[in-house]
């Protein structure tokens, strides 16, 4: 019998972008009414270097949520080569820094001040390791001789696997995996690692980049994110470690990546990558779960995963998904510009509940 309304512990988004200012204004509240946390990812520009530095940003978060929406920003650092030890340990220290990021340089938005060489953080990572701070990977290698449809599996190879061995006891998690590999790498290793997955690349595959939903050809920059979505196998594959069918589904969970951008900066001649999903994110996501027949593992991948490999409580308050057909709209306001969410006109069959 096919459910009418689903109800679900409520949610943690573990890999969020929210900008600043005026603009994180803006989106912040279609995080604040699905999730109860989210970490917070601290590639502004200048990045969140410090634990000073995130401290201040939680507070302009903080003091952006709007009255009666409960929200927690957990905080991260933007790692560097020359990320400090004792920086690691204030970080720890703070209670609301729950985890470092690593860019490898030039890989993503903002991430030019990122990791050079992963040789460069070893005091930075051996700190992390004995504090057990969390090592947050975008896992991708940046070398312009290898395809970017291949970066994610050469990043297991070249960074994952040896800086895992060097560090054994660091807690990872692979951010935003794509691909087969990542998630048989992830199923397969031991409790220290665990992966988030998004909900575009649950949705689509790497022919949405090029077709519209009647089918025309032509470039689509609003589907545009790094890692850049994969083949439909890859896509198989997610679906199959989201819902436990891979192996163990408790190393897999919700992280949207959704990431802002303003109208023009992705419809221009060097289009920004990252898909702002967090107007439907939590009805992706029982898309996603639907069209596996999984819609009862949802709520283990969503609200209980990462809240046991980060070590926090789980939630204790719900919400209600229900069966409605609707719309996201073709544009949101967005400082003093405008943002195209991702799945804008598409009909989605699941609505959050007021």
């Amino acid at each position: 019998m096919t459910p009418t309304a689903l109800t679900l512990i409520r949610p943690d988004d573990w890999h969020l972008h929210l900008r600043d200012g005026a603009a994180m204004a803006d989106v912040l509240p279609y995080s604040a009414r699905q999730f109860a946390r989210a970490i917070v990812m601290p590639n502004l520009d200048p990045p969140v270097t410090t634990t000073v530095l995130a401290a201040a940003y939680r507070q302009r978060i903080l003091a952006a949520l709007p009255a009666g929406l409960a929200f927690e920003p957990l905080m991260t650092l933007y790692l560097t080569d020359d990320t400090p030890a004792d920086e690691i340990r204030t970080a720890r220290a703070s209670g609301f820094v729950h985890g470092v990021k690593l860019y490898p340089a030039g890989a993503t938005t903002h991430s030019d001040r990122g990791v050079t060489h992963i040789g460069k953080c070893a005091r930075a990572l051996a700190a992390m390791q004995e504090v057990d701070l969390p090592l947050l990977v975008h896992g991708e290698v940046t070398h312009a001789h290898i395809d970017v449809f291949d970066r994610e599996r050469a990043f297991i190879d070249q960074v994952l696997i040896p800086t895992r061995r060097d560090f054994p006891q660091l807690r990872v998690v692979f951010e935003h995996i794509t691909t087969r590999e990542a998630a048989e790498y992830v199923a397969q290793a031991d409790g220290r690692i665990a992966a988030t997955i998004t909900a575009h690349h649950l949705r689509y595959n790497r022919n949405r980049l090029f077709m519209t939903g009647d089918g025309r050809t032509g470039m689509r920059p609003h589907w545009y994110c790094l890692p850049v979505l994969k083949r439909e196998t890859h896509r198989q594959a997610l679906l199959a470690a989201a819902s436990g069918r891979l192996g163990n589904g408790a190393r897999f969970f919700l992280g949207t990546d959704s990431a802002p951008h303003a109208r023009g900066d992705k419809e221009s001649a060097c289009g920004c990558a990252g898909c702002f999903t967090a107007a439907s994110a939590l009805e992706m996501y029982a898309m996603a779960f639907e069209e596996v027949g999984a819609l009862d593992k949802l709520e283990a991948f969503a609200s209980f995963h990462g809240p046991d490999f980060y070590g926090l409580p789980r939630n204790t308050q719900q919400v209600r998904l229900e069966r409605r057909h609707w719309s996201p709209p073709a544009e949101l306001k967005f400082g003093d510009t405008t943002l195209v969410p991702l799945a804008a006109g598409e009909t989605l069959p699941w609505k959050l509940a007021d």
